[in-house]
């Protein structure tokens, strides 16, 4: 059985302490686990991601990383802390909150060096890198300069740079275009085979039977509303109305009015219903 990379207990997190962002929510993670976090937006997903990236600390309740209490003051432990940030990477949904080098290469190589790796070291991963998403031609480019699909592959290269075992991704696909949201995609499908942790906070369906194992919903009251695999969770209407990833949408033919539930798909989901003639 797969060690728990997280364990969350009970947590309740209010943004400056007074807006309600998560409540009650318990959560195990196991190692080389696909996760996707679904929900609207303010139910709380950017707000876990977070807390699990140690970037804040709940009011209420507990987190554990393979076992060791994840908090303020676990972190101020040197080898507690470097141990953390070589293995939890965080690909942020807004690429410019990320990204601060001058060039392309400088961002990549940034982690390395903070690892203390050897020059020959940096350089290897940096190359690496570059080939493999394709951005040769990007290395002396400064990230401001670049598209937002260019900069969204860039923070994604920077975070893969330390070879992090746990990969925390928060709405990757918003504002990509099909060619880069498809790359992407693969790109998380790869890393899986090859033993990541992918934690991926997103509303966008289209995607989310290619990227998880285990679908956590969370409701707008900043509960957990259902878990399940992808297939259970996308054929639930009700509970995905409930959610407000999907919405009904009225309107009539030949005199017949129709029922249509829309949501993040590329292919609409629909379902017909005769409401009234």
């Amino acid at each position: 059985m797969e060690q728990n990379v997280f364990e969350v207990k009970d947590l309740t997190y209010s943004c400056l302490g007074k807006f309600p962002a998560l409540c009650g929510i318990d959560l195990d993670i196991n190692e080389r686990e696909r996760i996707a976090l679904l929900g609207a937006n303010g139910s709380g997903k950017s707000s876990l991601l977070n807390i699990l990236n140690g970037l804040a600390f709940p009011q209420k309740g507990e987190i554990r990383f393979r076992g060791q209490r994840l908090s303020e003051e676990s972190l101020r432990d040197e080898g507690f802390n470097g141990l953390f940030r070589r293995t939890v990477g965080f690909v942020f949904q807004n690429s410019d909150a990320q990204l601060f080098s001058s060039t392309v290469w400088d961002e990549i190589a940034f982690g390395p060096i903070q690892l203390g790796l050897s020059r020959t070291e940096v350089e290897g991963r940096v190359i690496d890198l570059l080939k493999m998403l394709h951005m040769e031609n990007l290395r002396e480019r400064s990230p401001y300069q670049l598209s937002g699909g260019e900069k969204k592959k860039v923070a994604i290269a920077s975070t893969l740079a330390i070879n992090p075992d746990v990969l925390l991704l928060d709405e990757p696909t918003n504002g990509l275009d099909p060619r880069t949201q498809s790359w992407l995609v693969e790109l998380l499908e790869e890393l899986h085979r090859v033993g990541k942790t992918l934690i991926t906070a997103t509303h966008d369906l289209n995607i989310v039977e290619r990227i998880s194992d285990r679908v956590i919903v969370l409701a707008e009251d900043h509960t957990v509303a259902a878990e399940g695999s992808a297939s259970e969770v996308l054929e639930n209407r009700p509970l995905l109305l409930e959610a407000n990833l999907i919405h009904d949408h009225l309107h009539r033919h030949a005199g017949i009015a129709h029922s249509h539930a829309h949501g993040h798909f590329s292919e609409h989901p629909h379902t017909h219903k005769k409401v009234f003639k």
